[in-house]
């Protein structure tokens, strides 16, 4: 079936690995980093439609001054590809001519180049992130940006090969949208992480639910949550990936959601942490996905105190209209003693009392591996995470470097029959 994603704009993948050591013969290779791979794999599969490849000049600007493409299509965050001027002439690359694109020292895709251009860093981080504070960890890493971009359509030739247990929970768009047609979504609601679990954490998604069921028959189950998590780069300090995919998918193999009413899937991104222009780039990338709502709760994809706590909602309400899916507004939560329930700051009037979801709460419980209350996290979410770290994490379930040196990687890539070395 071919489907439709961001601004109508049908959903193309890019893929093509029949004969695909004859397809590179004789062109150059460049190796890539992690978190370029990432974003080849998105733009192959079509989670980034309507982009075929690395943005030029013109896109970048219309994203920065007027968040739109050239032909109007909303858009918030550059995607680009940056290189050297010593590696361009290095690796003889001119603008109308096709490379290699390598990782983990596989061929992976055909670049097609169509532009060779400089940009001023600074303006694209303070565009893109409000702020030039090398603070900030996106400014961090578009200042570390070379200083040329190329640009040009992407066609992945290798496709990644997923080790457990992110292979359970892999699935491009059109596989996405076919998941959805199969539980008999009619309205599927987002819910963007990269955390594990607390009971908050769920109670917002039972609100979103409920919400994203507003125009549906109240005898029938034709809405579900998708839980997307974000796999990409990891700091020290942050929850290893399989903790948070094991322990969100815990939510409903405990029963905590019927199993009709409740996916967990992932996504390959980097996050830039751009707040309000982060939360339109995920409604996109949701929309790519086949959903028709997406959860937006307090500080959504922001970082320290760069941005208000519900700045992102209100740039979402301005461009609603150019959205392919309807958000959902939530308030920040809590746990109300006098209420003997889960509140929002909307509705509770007992706030001097309110037990807050705090990050830092949550990862002395999870480093002390002492088992919570139930009015923190569900037991079942804890064991699972307690399993994952001892599994996968270094006895931990937050990133160490021994973590990162060690870890299983997420995917692998074949070596292409006949390659020469």
């Amino acid at each position: 079936m071919d489907y439709v994603g961001h601004n109508g704009k049908p959903i193309v993948e890019r893929v093509s690995t029949a004969n695909a050591a004859k397809q590179i013969e004789g062109l150059t290779r460049v190796p890539i980093p992690k978190a370029t791979a990432h974003e080849v794999i998105s733009l192959s599969y079509g989670f980034f439609t309507p982009l075929t490849g690395f943005m030029s000049r013109q896109e970048v600007d219309g994203t920065l001054d007027n968040m739109q493409l050239p032909d109007g299509t909303l858009w918030s965050i550059p995607i680009v590809f940056d290189m050297s001027a010593d590696d361009i002439k290095k690796f003889d690359i001119k603008e109308g001519s096709s490379v290699v694109l390598e990782y983990l020292d596989a061929p992976m895709a055909i670049f097609e180049i169509a532009e060779i251009y400089e940009y001023d860093l600074g303006r694209m981080a303070e565009k893109t992130y409000g702020t030039t504070d090398a603070r900030h960890p996106g400014v961090k890493k578009t200042m570390a940006y070379q200083n040329r971009f190329l640009s040009g359509a992407i066609t992945l030739i290798n496709e990644p090969v997923f080790n457990e247990p992110f292979k359970s929970f892999w699935l491009t768009p059109n596989q996405h949208r076919d998941a959805l047609s199969q539980r008999g979504w009619q309205h599927a609601v987002a819910h963007q992480t990269r955390n594990v679990p607390h009971t908050g954490h769920e109670a917002l998604m039972k609100q979103a639910w409920f919400a994203a069921n507003e125009d549906l028959p109240i005898d029938t189950l034709k809405t579900g949550v998708l839980v997307n998590a974000i796999m990409g780069q990891k700091r020290v300090g942050d929850y290893i990936d399989e903790a948070i995919l094991l322990a969100q998918n815990a939510l409903r193999t405990s029963g905590y959601f019927r199993e009709d009413v409740h996916m967990v899937s992932f996504t390959l991104w980097d996050m830039r942490y751009a707040g309000p222009r982060e939360a339109l780039f995920h409604a996109i990338l949701r929309t790519n996905l086949g959903c028709t709502h997406h959860m937006f709760g307090r500080d959504h994809a922001g970082v320290g105190d760069f941005y208000g706590p519900y700045d992102a909602q209100n740039l979402l309400q301005a461009y609603r209209e150019k959205l392919g899916l309807k958000p959902v507004f939530l308030r920040e939560n809590w746990y109300s003693p006098e209420c003997a329930d889960i509140q929002s700051s909307s509705l509770c009037g007992f706030d001097s009392t309110a037990q807050s979801f705090s990050g830092s709460l949550i990862r002395s419980i999870l480093m002390d591996a002492v088992k919570p209350t139930r009015m923190v996290m569900r037991p079942e979410v804890f064991d699972v995470v307690m399993d994952a770290a001892a599994k996968h994490g270094e006895g931990s379930p937050f990133v160490s470097e021994e973590y990162l040196k060690n870890r299983l990687p997420i995917f692998t890539l074949n070596q292409l029959e006949g390659r020469n070395r």
